[in-house]
C-alpha cells in the first residue's frame, strides 16, 4: 500500500493521458469533502463541503477546504459535482462561487434545491444541471454517469467518470440498506456493470470501515420511537440533522400516531424541510406541522419539537436550551431524544450537552440507552460485498480519518486489491492514474481555512493559538508611560488581570522588579518601547510561572511623553 512521505513536493506537470486526483479535504478527517480531478488540463470538483469546529479551535464557525492550489485555474474547472445535499459536502460551495460564480454545479434535484436556498443567502445565483441516476452527462473531457446509492439523505448519487486515461468511481457517501424507507436501493446493477467496464480506480466512502457487519435498517428504528413517544408524557425534542429527511419522516409518522403536533426549530431545520416537503421527499400528513409560535395553546402531551444540536454545537437550539439560553426552557418529565451519531471529536461537546438537559429534569434518549439511530455509512460487511462486486483496479480509501482509511484499505486487500495498488493518501497529496496503475505522485497545499463571521481565511494557526492561551491561562497587562528625554518612567508600572486567577494586590511583589530592570535599561541608554516591552514580558512572566506555575498572555504596553 503507497502511502504520503512527510518530504512530498509538488507534483511534476501532468503527463498526456493522464488523471490526476487531487483530495483537497475529507482524508483524515470527517468533513470538508472536496476532491479535484484532472485531465488534459480541465478540472472536475467532486462536492465541496465544510467540516465543524471542534473544542480547540475557539471563536470559529467553519473551517473550509484550502482552495489556493486551483484559485489560478479557475477557469479551468468545467464543473462542482455534487453527490448529496449534507454540509460536509456541500456547505464549502457558497465560499469556492463568491471566487468565480459561473462554475456550473451538478447533482440531484433534492440536493440542488438545498445548494441553492444556501447561495441565496450569499446572494448567488448558480448554474446548474439537474441529473439522475442513470444519467450520462459529459462535462468537459469528463464523461460522467450518475448510480443511485442509499444514504441518509435522499438522492444520493455516486458518480463514474470515464476520461481516455480510465474509469473512475466515487461512491460519494453509501450504505446498503436493503430495506430503504423511500424504496431507493444502492444500484448493485450498475456498479456490477461497471466493473464488468472495468473500474480503473475506485475511490471509496471509509467513515465505518472499522465497524463489522452490516449496518441495520433505517426502519428499525421507527419501533423504537413508537415506544418512546407511548412512553412520553410531555413534550418530546427531537435533535436531528438539519437534511436527515428519514428520521424527520419517521418523527412525523410517529408524532402523528401519537395524536401529537410538530414544530420546526431552528433556520435551517425549517428550510430544508420546507424545500424536502415541497419536492415532494417528505411527506406530511394535513394539520401536523404547525409554527412554533403556536405551541402555548397546544397541551404539553401534544408538542413535538423539531430542532438542530444532535452534535452539541454550541449555538444550535439544544445546546442552548441545556444551557437555559433559548426560548424554549426544558422542564421535568420532557423527553428528548438525540437521533444521530457522535461524530468523532464531538462527544465531549455531546454529552456536555446530555448533562445539562438531565440537570433540568429531561428524559434524554441517545443512541447509547436505545436504538434511534443508524449510520448512513457501509459497514465493513458491506465493503467486502461491495468490493467483490466492483473489483477494482485500483483502490483509494477516501472520507474517514485515518484509522478508518487504513481499516478501509485492508477490506480491499482481503477482496483481492493488489496491495502495491492500494493508495492511502491524506489531504493535499496528489495521486496520478497512468497507463492503468494509480501512484502518488507529490503534494498540494491543503490546509485548514477558518470562518471567523465574516472573516475567510484571516484566522490562522497563531491567533488561535493565542485564543486558546487566553481562555486557559488568561491576560496580564501592564501600563508605562515613558518620558523619552529622560529615559524616566513617569507612570505606572500599572498591572491588571483577568482571567489569570490571579489577584491585582498580588503584583505588589513584582511590581518593584519591574521598575528596576526599566530603570535600569533606561540608564543603558535602551529606551526604545519595543525592546521595553520584552523586558517587562519577561521579567512579569518569570515571575508568574516561579509563583504561580501559570504562562498567560503578557500585554504590555509602553506609552512615550
Amino acid at each position: 500500500m503507497s502511502h504520503p512521505h512527510p518530504e512530498l513536493r509538488l507534483p511534476p506537470k501532468l503527463p498526456q493521458g493522464g488523471l490526476r486526483v487531487t483530495p483537497l479535504g475529507g482524508l483524515g478527517e470527517i468533513g470538508r469533502n472536496m476532491t479535484v480531478f484532472e485531465y488534459d488540463g480541465r478540472l472536475l470538483i467532486v462536492d465541496c463541503g465544510v467540516l465543524f469546529p471542534e473544542e480547540e479551535q475557539p471563536g470559529i464557525d467553519l473551517i473550509l477546504p484550502d482552495f489556493s492550489s486551483i484559485r489560478d485555474r479557475l477557469d479551468d474547472i468545467e464543473g462542482i459535482v455534487l453527490t448529496h445535499g449534507h454540509e460536509d459536502h456541500i456547505g464549502g460551495v457558497p465560499f469556492l462561487l463568491r471566487e468565480k460564480p459561473d462554475i456550473p454545479l451538478i447533482g440531484s434535484k433534492l440536493t440542488l434545491a438545498l445548494i441553492e436556498a444556501k447561495l441565496q443567502e450569499h446572494r448567488i445565483r448558480p448554474y446548474t444541471l439537474e441529473v439522475a441516476e442513470g444519467h450520462r452527462e459529459r462535462i468537459g473531457p469528463f464523461e460522467c454517469e450518475f448510480v443511485a446509492v442509499n444514504h441518509s439523505i435522499p438522492d444520493a448519487l455516486a458518480v463514474a467518470i470515464r476520461t481516455p486515461a480510465g474509469m473512475v468511481v466515487h461512491t460519494g457517501d453509501f450504505k446498503m440498506d436493503q430495506l430503504p424507507l423511500d424504496g431507493r436501493l444502492t444500484d448493485l446493477h450498475a456498479f456490477a456493470r461497471l466493473s464488468e467496464e472495468g473500474i480503473d480506480l475506485l475511490l471509496s466512502d471509509s467513515t465505518n470501515a472499522e465497524v463489522p457487519g452490516f449496518v441495520p435498517p433505517e426502519r428499525d428504528i421507527s419501533n423504537v420511537l413508537r415506544q418512546v413517544f407511548a412512553g412520553a408524557s410531555k413534550r418530546i425534542i427531537v435533535a436531528s440533522f438539519a437534511s436527515h429527511v428519514h428520521r424527520i419522516q419517521q418523527i412525523l409518522d410517529a408524532a402523528h400516531e401519537y395524536g401529537r403536533r410538530v414544530a420546526f426549530v431552528g433556520r435551517s431545520m425549517v428550510r430544508n424541510m420546507g424545500i424536502a416537503r415541497d419536492l415532494g421527499y417528505l411527506k406530511v400528513p394535513p394539520g401536523l406541522v404547525v409554527d412554533v409560535k403556536t405551541l402555548d395553546d397546544l397541551p404539553e402531551h401534544e408538542i413535538v419539537l423539531v430542532c438542530t444540536g444532535s452534535q452539541g454545537e454550541p449555538m444550535a437550539a439544544l445546546s442552548r436550551m441545556a444551557n437555559r439560553d433559548h426560548q424554549i426552557r426544558i422542564v421535568q418529565g420532557d423527553t428528548v431524544i438525540l437521533a444521530s451519531s457522535l461524530i468523532p471529536g464531538n462527544e465531549n461537546a455531546v454529552y456536555r450537552v446530555i448533562n445539562g438537559l438531565t440537570r433540568w429534569g429531561a428524559h434524554v434518549v441517545h443512541k447509547g440507552n436505545a436504538k434511534v439511530h443508524v449510520s448512513g455509512h457501509a459497514s465493513a460487511g458491506e465493503l467486502l460485498y461491495f468490493y467483490n462486486i466492483c473489483k477494482p483496479r485500483n483502490l483509494m480509501p477516501v472520507h474517514g480519518e485515518w484509522r478508518h482509511l487504513r481499516a478501509n484499505a485492508e477490506l480491499g486487500a482481503l477482496t483481492g486489491v493488489p496491495h502495491d495498488r492500494i493508495v492511502i493518501a491524506e489531504d493535499g497529496v496528489v495521486v496520478d492514474l497512468i497507463e492503468g496503475k494509480a501512484r502518488i505522485s507529490g503534494k498540494v497545499q491543503a490546509g485548514y481555512v477558518y470562518v471567523d463571521g465574516l472573516s475567510v481565511g484571516d484566522v490562522g494557526e497563531p491567533t488561535l493559538k493565542d485564543r486558546k492561551i487566553l481562555g486557559d491561562e488568561g491576560i496580564i497587562s501592564v501600563f508605562v508611560v515613558l518620558d523619552t528625554s529622560t529615559g524616566k518612567i513617569t507612570g505606572g508600572p500599572h498591572i491588571q488581570a483577568r482571567g489569570s486567577g490571579i489577584e491585582d494586590s498580588a503584583f505588589s511583589d513584582v511590581l518593584p522588579k519591574v521598575t528596576e530592570v526599566l530603570e535600569r535599561s533606561a540608564q543603558d541608554g535602551v529606551v526604545e518601547p519595543r525592546q521595553m516591552q520584552q523586558l517587562i514580558r519577561r521579567t512579569l512572566g518569570k515571575w508568574v510561572s516561579d509563583n504561580y506555575r501559570r504562562r498567560p498572555m503578557i500585554l504590555p504596553v509602553v506609552v512615550e511623553v
